[in-house]
């Protein structure tokens, strides 16, 4: 025997039936505290300041990290110019 119950509430009603605990309030004021922090957080950061945390050495880092790829290949990077000569 095989018995189909369909419920048509929403989330809200399903939760007060049940005695589940209303937690939009709690939600709310913890998005807005996300919310806040964000807009703190990036009204601090002016685009200078993204590239220097970005990219710590600048134009060294890059270099650095170019040689070390250069370096795990086996390879020197002005290999490629003897050839042309």
């Amino acid at each position: 025997m095989k018995i189909k119950l369909d419920i048509d509430c929403t989330p809200q009603e399903a939760r007060q039936f049940l005695g589940l605990p209303d937690v939009a309030p709690m939600q709310d004021a913890l998005l807005q505290d996300v919310q806040d922090r964000l807009q703190a957080n990036l009204s601090a950061m002016d685009p200078e300041t993204l590239v220097k945390t970005w990219m710590p050495l600048g134009l060294q880092g890059l270099e650095q990290l170019q040689r070390m790829m250069w370096s795990q290949m086996g390879m020197t990077p002005d290999a490629g110019d003897d050839k042309d000569r």
